[in-house]
């Protein structure tokens, strides 16, 4: 079996530090961008399984990364994870428009990120086969 790929997209160092440890101790490439911009580009170049984002990031927010990616043939259909501080209110327009299927307030655990990694990535695996 091919191993996942996850771009993280987060401007906050540590935050990208401990959530591709965890990441990758379970066995899924990790790629990682420190802004919006740079997640794009990345996400055109390698089509990840899989978008975690901070929802506010320099250059393009966590929203409207997920939306211009919504509109690129290769990247249309890759599910995305928003990480936000706790009171940002995403609206259900925006997960749509941007295939954002979980949101997880900060502070969390790794571990509640990875079980929603693990529970997306096998509901996408499921509907592809």
């Amino acid at each position: 079996m091919q191993r996942k790929t996850i771009l993280l997209a987060d401007d906050e160092t540590h935050i990208l530090n401990v959530v591709s440890i965890k990441l990758q101790n379970a066995g899924y490439e990790v790629i990682t961008a420190e802004d919006g911009q740079e997640a794009y580009e990345l996400a055109r170049q390698r089509q990840p399984d899989l978008i975690i984002t901070d929802y506010q990031m320099p250059l393009l927010s966590g929203v409207e990364l997920c939306s211009k990616l919504r509109c690129e043939p290769g990247t249309c259909d890759i599910p995305a994870i928003m990480l936000t501080a706790r009171g940002f209110v995403i609206s259900e327009n925006d997960k749509t428009s941007g295939n954002i299927k979980q949101v997880i307030d900060k502070p969390f655990s790794p571990r509640e990120v990875l079980a929603s990694v693990h529970e997306l990535l096998e509901a996408a695996s499921v509907g592809s086969d």
